[in-house]
């Protein structure tokens, strides 16, 4: 048996640069950690895949698929495919990431079954063929097998490493609704922004430690867009801001909001927006890799 942390992400940046031929499209983002996590156990087995789930500590658990549909049994798959041998494993999650809130609650799920089965059977698989093994189940989860802070490019799998950011408290405030990521992007592509993260000048502000520069430059080009069917997520920065974050900002697609504050700082945001009706999460970015769990 094995046992893995599977962290949620926030986009400290997100900038769409166009649509590719294969469909997806060409994005440039600025990818970062944080210790919010599931908890992702792994067994062998001699009778394939199975999928076993404690979804209690969130809203909407119980419509969590736990079949193929799901990306850690797809996960299972790929690995599988990749390694050419029936794997067998039956992964039992505890999801503590909200669903459907932009923080890859299921990509991350999807990237500690990667890793945890390159343990479980001792395939000693190098990092590259693990992350090879998450392009083919989703954009997000090669992202999700490193963590720390990345610049993701392409469609979100050619990943390049930052050095690690200071620790920052994480307030992270879902509000009511759904975001379909597709409709998203569809949508963005009949809106185009006009304004983009300058995403090479915030790795220079990094690494010279200005974060205060830095803040002023994250963007998300995909705000205003889910903005239209759920205003709340204005008033939820205002708000952040108001109480002192340092940034606040839609992480992916939405509808999470996130912010970035000192420490000691965290619980005086999170109880500025206790009121919102948003389901409000406590947490610190999580630059150094902690994803596995003996």
């Amino acid at each position: 048996m094995v046992k893995e942390v599977a962290r949620a992400k926030i986009n400290l940046t997100l900038d769409i640069l166009g649509l590719r031929a294969d469909g997806y499209h060409e994005v440039s983002m600025i990818m970062q950690a944080i210790e919010l996590a599931d908890e992702v156990e792994l067994k062998k087995s001699l009778r394939g895949i199975s999928l076993t789930m404690d979804a209690t500590k969130i809203i909407g658990g119980e419509n969590i698929p736990l079949d193929e549909k799901n990306l850690a049994w797809k996960a299972a798959i790929e690995f599988q495919k990749f390694c050419g041998k029936n794997l067998g494993v039956e992964i039992s999650i505890t999801k503590k990431i909200p669903m459907a809130a932009g923080l890859a609650g299921g990509s991350t799920d999807a990237a500690a079954v990667i890793r945890g089965m390159n343990r479980l059977y001792e395939m000693n698989l190098s990092e590259e063929e693990l992350c090879k093994i998450g392009e083919r189940v989703g954009s997000d989860v090669p992202f999700c097998i490193i963590g720390g802070t990345c610049l993701a490019e392409g469609r979100g799998e050619i990943l390049t490493k930052l050095p690690p950011i200071k620790n920052f408290g994480v307030v992270l405030a879902k509000p009511h609704g759904e975001i379909s990521t597709a409709w998203a992007y569809k949508t963005y592509d009949e809106n185009p922004a006009k304004t983009h993260p300058p995403n090479k000048e915030i790795i220079e502000q990094f690494k010279r430690g200005e974060y205060d520069k830095a803040f002023k430059n994250f963007y998300n080009v995909l705000e205003n867009i889910t903005l239209k069917k759920i205003p709340a997520i204005a008033d939820l920065k205002s708000t952040m801001l108001a109480a002192g974050a340092n940034v606040a900002l839609m992480s992916g697609s939405g509808p999470t909001v996130f912010a970035l504050t000192d420490e000691q700082n965290a619980e005086k945001i999170s109880e500025s927006v206790k009121d919102s009706g948003a389901q409000i999460f406590l947490s610190v970015t999580r630059s150094e890799f902690l994803g596995t769990k003996n």
